[in-house]
């Protein structure tokens, strides 16, 4: 009995039982498209993994392309980058009252609250860092 329940439950037959919608593209987008509401659908079903409403894609960057009719992922988007890779950007350290200030070179594309690995330019070591709203890397303690 318990079986025949979760088929029927599985086949989406009980009363009350709604499929989620599935966010798709409505048309081939490449890397680095920022998604607008004419960019995206809704489709009946739920695909693991899936976005199901625009407002979760709207305003992102695409990180690579993705097809036309297929389902939007999280990983497949991103905050828009703000920093170009080999960019000089300004890199902070800040521990208690000790600040310390200096250039450093992009290693990745990023955008807003992202981590990204940037190269000292006096010293030539390679940090990590993450990347604030006015473009400044700051170097966790």
């Amino acid at each position: 009995m318990l079986r025949r329940a979760i088929l029927i439950a599985a086949s989406g037959l009980l009363p009350g039982h709604a499929l989620a919608d599935t966010l798709v593209a409505l048309h081939t987008m490449r890397a680095r498209t920022i998604v607008a509401p004419a960019d995206v659908g809704l489709q009946p079903g739920e695909v693991a993994g899936a976005l199901t409403g625009p407002e979760d894609a709207i305003g992102l960057e695409t990180r690579g392309v993705i097809y036309a009719g297929r389902p939007i992922r999280a990983r497949d988007l991103g905050q828009p980058a703000i920093v170009e890779r080999n960019q000089i950007i300004p890199l902070l350290f800040r521990r208690g009252s000790l600040e310390i200030r200096t250039e450093g070179r992009a290693l990745d594309r990023a955008g807003i609250g992202e981590t990204i690995r940037v190269m000292n330019a006096a010293s030539k070591t390679v940090v990590s860092a993450t990347l604030g709203a006015d473009g400044t890397a700051h170097v966790a303690p």
